[in-house]
């Protein structure tokens, strides 16, 4: 890993109709729009599904990182995230956060460690930690 501090950029163009086209360098573009809830077209990322996304990504990425340093074998690992958006305090925001992992194992792993790992990698990932709201993780092993 690189020393911090690490220091990301991205971009965004977009006009009257809604499209956005979000981009970074070295990246493919991602074209987004405001979602239904939003009066949007709807079947396009937003910036409300980025953000869950970018929570379940960062969660799988960072349990990948502390199973490896644990040593710990899997198969993979399924992982869902529903954000809740309200209207608090005059603004709208994401109150709450739901994980929802699934972990596909060999056989005869210890499923007690494999949810301990599951928990520190939720306490652990970077996205989850640098925003506001509840949390909540809930998690399934399987054994395969």
């Amino acid at each position: 890993m690189h020393p911090y501090p690490h220091v990301y950029h991205a971009a965004t163009r977009g006009g009257p109709d809604g499209i956005v086209t979000v981009s970074a360098a070295g990246i493919p573009d991602l074209p987004s729009a405001p979602p239904l809830q939003f009066d949007g077209p709807g079947g396009m990322w937003s910036p409300e599904t980025m953000l869950c996304a970018a929570l379940a990504d960062c969660f799988v990425l960072t349990f990948r990182a502390i199973s490896r340093a644990s040593k710990f074998e899997w198969i993979n690992l399924d992982c869902e995230v529903e954000g809740t958006l309200e209207r608090s305090d005059g603004a709208s925001r994401f109150t709450r956060y739901v994980t929802r992992a699934s972990l596909r194992v060999p056989a005869g792993t210890d499923a007690a460690k494999a949810r301990q790992l599951l928990e520190k990698a939720e306490h652990a990932c970077l996205v989850s930690n640098s925003v506001n709201g509840a949390r909540e993780l809930q998690t399934e092993v399987i054994e395969a």
